[in-house]
């Protein structure tokens, strides 16, 4: 199959990923955008895998204000203090704290949920779904896909990318870590709402 240097500068423009690497995914799904992106970032979730367990002492914290009602700040960090410099690092920095405002999230990862939130949680699915009538044995299956409606809806890294909603928040900054070839962890964040709690 012929692919254009037009259809590579797009998929390189969207992932960040190199000529050669754009060319090669482009070829595997016969010219398809959607599927070399999903060819991509399945190898770019591998090699940020690699570098996940890489210790991030450096990075940033980025503030976010939205119309003057909605403030976040969040501490990303990154490996070097050259990687906190960086443009693309910086634009990340600033994508999380957007997304934050625009979300609301309360935790950063689901490891972050306490027992005792996930055990009620599990209550109240479970009620809901045995209320419907459905047999004990699919229960269980309910109670799973609501929690992880839930675990979507609660943690920062699940939820949608509020850019581009095809993807995670945890997918994107797993793009970058491919791009700035860095360990890239979100620490924490805190969000005021004017007159909230």
């Amino acid at each position: 199959m012929n692919i254009s240097a037009e259809q590579v500068r797009t998929l390189r423009e969207r992932t960040g990923v190199g000529f050669m690497e754009c060319k090669a995914a482009l070829m595997a799904a016969n010219g398809d955008l959607e599927e070399a992106v999903t060819i991509l970032r399945k190898k770019g979730l591998s090699s940020s895998a690699k570098k996940a367990g890489r210790e991030t002492k450096e990075g940033l914290i980025g503030a976010y204000v939205h119309n003057g009602k909605i403030g976040v700040m969040v501490e990303v960090n990154c490996e070097s203090d050259f990687v906190a410099r960086n443009v693309d690092f910086q634009t990340l920095v600033k994508d999380i704290a957007m997304q934050i405002a625009a979300s609301d999230p309360r935790y950063v990862r689901r490891e972050d949920v306490t027992e005792g939130v996930l055990a009620k949680e599990r209550e109240i699915y479970k009620e809901q779904a045995r209320a419907t009538g459905k047999p004990e044995a699919v229960l269980e299956k309910i109670v799973e896909g609501r929690m992880s409606k839930f675990f979507g809806e609660v943690c920062l890294l699940e939820q949608p990318f509020v850019k581009e909603p095809s993807i995670s928040i945890k997918d994107h900054i797993a793009s970058r870590i491919q791009k700035i070839g860095e360990n890239i962890q979100v620490r924490r964040f805190v969000r005021y709402r004017l007159g909230g709690e």
